[in-house]
C-alpha cells in the first residue's frame, strides 16, 4: 500500500510540473501574442468626427463620402493623413466592418469545428504574428489603427480590435501556412501594342479569394486621396487598407497571385500591405520592382505590374529570399499560380506546383483564349475573365478549378492604363455587369455633396446572358450546399450528376455520401466516373483512387 502511495504521488507530481510548463507556455502565448497600438502622429481628435447622412445609404465626413451605387457596389473616397485615413475610413463604413469581421470568423468556424484547434489557431497566429508590426510601415500602422475603432468588441476574444484588423492583412498569408499552400486560383493577364486593338495597355484579372459568397457580397471601390504618394483606387473589403487590385493617378497598375511557398518560419511584410506601397509610391516599372524589392515577405507571390508610363506589364515574382522580374518581351502577359522567370522557373516547389496543381491548366487556357480572339479590347478581356470551359472549349463542369472563371471570383477588373478607366465586376461573380470609373473625373471631383452617380454609364458592360439560363439557375440554387443537401434529403444523388454532369467533384460529392453509409458498392461506381471527368489536381485524383480501393476491398 506504501508504494502505491508513493508511485501515485509521483505521477501527480510529474502530472502537476507538466500542467506547470503549459501553463507557463500559455502565459508566454498570450504576453508575446499582445500587438501594441502604434504611437499617433498628431492627436486624437479625429475620433471625435461624426459622419452625416445626406441621403439613403450616403454618408459623409468633410470631403471624404461613401454609398452604394445602383449596380451594387460600395464606392468610397478618402482622403487626409494615415490615422485621420483610418479613422474616416471605419466611421463611413462601420457596419460593414462589423459584417465583414463576421462572415470571415463564421467562415473560418465552418473550415475548422473544432473549438481546440480554433483555440490552437488563436495562439498560433498571434505567435507568429507577434514581430508583425516591425515588418509594416508606420504609415500603415496608423491608418489599420484609425480603422480598428469601429471594429467590433464581440470578438475581442480572438484579440484586440488593432491586433485582429492588423492580422487580417496576412490573412492571405496565412492561408498559405495553415492549408500547406492549396492556393486560391487568381488569373490575370495583359495585352499592348500589336496585340491590342488600339495598341494601349490593358488588364484584366479575377480575384479567386473565396471566404464565402456573404463575405464577397460587399465589395468597395476605394478611391484613396493620401498625404503622401499618389491618388489610387482599389478595389476592396470594410477594414482593409491593402490591395489585392488596384491603379493610381499615374496609370500603374497592381494586382497579386499566390504560388507556391514552403511553410513560413514568422511573420515578414504582408503580400497586401506591399501592393498597396507600389500603388501609392511607385509611377512606373522600375519604382515598383525597387518598393517590391525592399521588402520582406513570407510567402511567394506574383505581382502583376502594369505601366502606362511603359506601355507594357511585368510580372514582379517574389519569394522569402529573392525577386526575380518576368518581362515577356512581347506584347502580351499571362499570369496564373506557377512562376515563369529563369530564376524560379525550375525551383523544385515551382516544378510541383505546375505538376500538381490546376495553374498550368489554367495558364494554356487564358493564352488560348487570348490568341484566338485576335486584337484585344476591354469587351474581349471581360469574356476571357467569364469564360468558364476547358481547352478547346470542352465542358470540364461548372466551378472547375482549372476554369478561368471558377465562380469563387470576390471581384474581377478590367484596366485600362493610359486612360486611366477600370471596370469593375458586379455579382454574381464575374457574370453581372462590369461598371467603368474614370480615376481623372472620379478625383477631379473628391468631395461628393449629392448622391449621384460617379461611374461612366454610358461605358457599362452589360450582364452575361449566361445568367439568364436554366443551367446556371439550377447550379446557383446548389452550390456548396450540395453534401448539406443530401444528407437533409432535400435533394437525390442523381439530382447532383444531373445539374452538372461534367464535373468530377459532383461524383465525389455523391460518392462520397453513399460511402459514409458504408455503402461501398453504390459508391464505387459514382467514384469511377469521376476519374474519367477532369480533374482539377493531382491530390484530389489521388484521393479518389484510394476511395476506389478501399470500396473494392473484400
Amino acid at each position: 500500500m506504501h508504494k502505491g502511495n508513493k508511485i501515485l504521488r509521483s505521477f501527480l507530481w510529474v502530472i502537476g510540473i507538466i500542467a506547470f510548463i503549459l501553463a507557463l507556455f500559455i502565459i508566454y502565448l498570450l504576453r508575446v501574442s499582445k500587438v501594441r497600438p502604434p504611437v499617433v502622429e498628431g492627436n486624437y481628435s479625429e475620433l471625435k468626427l461624426q459622419r452625416a447622412q445626406l441621403d439613403s445609404g450616403f454618408y459623409v465626413i468633410r470631403n471624404n463620402w461613401f454609398r452604394k451605387n445602383k449596380a451594387g457596389l460600395y464606392e468610397m473616397y478618402i482622403e487626409g493623413q494615415p490615422f485621420e485615413r483610418g479613422i474616416i475610413n471605419g466611421k463611413l463604413s462601420e457596419e460593414l466592418v462589423k459584417e465583414q469581421e463576421s462572415y470571415f470568423t463564421a467562415q473560418i468556424h465552418k473550415m475548422i469545428p473544432s473549438p481546440l484547434y480554433l483555440r490552437f489557431l488563436r495562439y498560433f497566429i498571434g505567435w507568429f504574428n507577434k514581430e508583425l508590426p516591425q515588418y509594416v510601415d508606420s504609415e500603415y500602422q496608423q491608418e489599420i489603427y484609425g480603422v480598428s475603432f469601429s471594429a467590433s468588441d464581440e470578438f475581442r476574444y480572438i484579440g484586440s480590435n488593432y491586433q485582429r484588423i492588423l492580422n487580417y492583412h496576412s490573412a492571405h498569408d496565412i492561408g498559405h501556412a495553415l492549408q500547406n499552400m492549396k492556393l486560391v486560383g487568381c488569373t490575370s493577364f495583359g495585352t499592348w501594342g500589336s496585340a491590342s486593338e488600339d495598341s494601349t495597355l490593358i488588364i484584366g484579372r479575377n480575384f479567386d479569394f473565396w471566404v464565402g459568397d456573404d463575405f464577397a457580397k460587399n465589395k468597395i471601390i476605394a478611391f484613396v486621396n493620401p498625404s503622401e504618394g499618389y491618388k489610387f483606387a482599389s478595389i476592396t473589403w470594410a477594414g482593409f487598407v491593402g490591395v489585392v487590385s488596384g491603379m493610381n493617378e499615374k496609370g500603374l497598375t497592381v494586382t497579386i497571385n499566390a504560388a507556391k511557398s514552403k511553410i513560413p518560419s514568422g511573420a515578414a511584410t504582408p503580400v497586401s500591405l506591399v501592393a498597396r506601397e507600389i500603388i501609392q509610391y511607385a509611377k512606373n516599372i522600375s519604382e515598383a520592382v525597387a518598393i517590391a524589392r525592399s521588402r520582406k515577405m513570407f510567402v511567394s507571390e506574383s505581382f502583376l505590374v502594369g505601366s502606362a508610363a511603359d506601355n507594357k506589364a511585368v510580372i514582379i515574382e517574389k519569394t522569402p529570399d529573392s525577386i526575380a522580374v518576368y518581362d515577356p518581351n512581347q506584347n502580351e502577359i499571362f499570369c496564373t499560380n506557377h512562376f515563369q522567370s529563369n530564376e524560379f522557373r525550375n525551383s523544385e516547389l515551382n516544378v510541383k506546383q505546375i505538376e500538381n496543381s490546376a495553374s498550368a491548366y489554367r495558364y494554356q487556357r487564358l493564352t488560348q483564349l487570348v490568341r484566338h480572339n485576335g486584337k484585344n479590347s476591354v469587351q474581349k478581356t471581360v469574356n476571357v475573365l467569364r469564360d468558364y470551359k476547358g481547352l478547346d472549349d470542352a465542358d470540364i463542369g461548372l466551378g472547375n478549378e482549372k476554369a478561368i472563371n471558377q465562380f469563387i471570383a470576390h471581384h474581377a477588373v478590367v484596366f485600362q492604363p493610359q486612360e486611366l478607366k477600370m471596370w469593375v465586376s458586379t455579382s454574381p461573380w464575374q457574370l453581372g455587369e462590369f461598371v467603368c470609373y474614370d480615376l481623372k473625373k472620379v478625383f477631379a471631383q473628391q468631395g461628393l455633396k449629392e448622391n449621384r452617380e460617379i461611374c461612366d454609364t454610358a461605358l457599362t458592360i452589360p450582364a452575361d446572358s449566361f445568367i439568364t439560363t436554366e443551367t446556371f439557375r439550377r447550379y446557383a440554387s446548389i452550390r456548396n450546399k450540395e453534401s448539406k443537401l443530401l444528407e437533409e434529403g432535400s435533394l437525390a444523388p442523381d439530382s447532383i450528376i444531373a445539374i452538372n454532369p461534367n464535373f468530377y467533384n459532383s461524383y465525389i460529392i455523391v460518392g462520397d455520401y453513399w460511402f459514409k453509409r458504408k455503402e461501398y458498392a453504390k459508391a464505387l461506381p459514382y467514384y469511377q466516373q469521376a476519374l474519367q471527368k477532369e480533374i482539377a489536381t493531382v491530390e484530389e485524383r489521388k484521393r479518389i483512387e484510394e476511395l476506389i480501393a478501399e470500396c473494392q476491398q473484400p
